[in-house]
């Protein structure tokens, strides 16, 4: 696994080691930064269950501004570290070890808000349309936030109203799928 574009190109990224971590694929990266690459520049990134970081280290290297990268797991943690020292972007990137409610509340609370929010939770986790809910209700989506939630194959978010789905792709077992604000809509 490594950095497919941008500043810190083909810098390879660790893994925590077993199977609890479910790194994001480097075709399926590099497809869905070609298909984002106009939301990454100076973004707020906010990577709920970042396991190694990949996603948004990948989006620090292609010039977001910064990125807060969350997970509860021990062994992830040490792994996103390593990355973020790997990549050279200590200075950019905060790592909550803390399960995501708790990370939502603490940025909520600190008034944060995130152009682009990335929800790869383990595909166990079939709730992604209420974590989607919660970041608005806890005001953390800019105005124009891209929500990018990879799901398991035929599992798609189950946006309420204040959401709308505008792509959705394949990749294996794998989807991802595109999300924003409906117009008018603020958090």
């Amino acid at each position: 696994m490594r950095i497919i574009g941008g500043q810190a190109r083909g810098r390879t990224l660790a893994a925590p080691p077993g199977a609890r971590t479910r790194p994001t694929q480097d075709y399926v990266r590099e497809s869905l930064f070609n298909i984002i690459r106009l939301h990454v520049e100076g973004a707020r990134v906010l990577d709920l269950f970042a396991g190694t970081g990949a996603l948004s280290l990948e989006a620090i290297s292609r010039g977001a501004g910064e990125a807060v990268l969350v997970d509860s797991d021990r062994a992830a943690c040490e792994a996103i570290r390593a990355n973020i020292e790997r990549v050279g972007a200590a200075e950019r990137c905060r790592l909550l070890r803390m399960d995501y409610r708790q990370a939502m509340d603490a940025l909520a609370a600190q008034g944060r808000a995130f152009d682009l929010a990335f929800l790869d939770p383990p595909y166990r986790m079939e709730n992604t349309g209420e974590i989607c809910a919660a970041l608005y209700e806890r005001a953390l989506l800019a105005q124009d936030c891209l929500l990018v939630v990879e799901h398991r194959r035929g599992c798609a978010p189950k946006l309420d109203a204040r959401f709308e789905a505008y792509d959705l792709r394949k990749y294996g077992d794998t989807e991802i799928t595109f999300a924003r604000l409906v117009k008018g809509d603020a958090g």
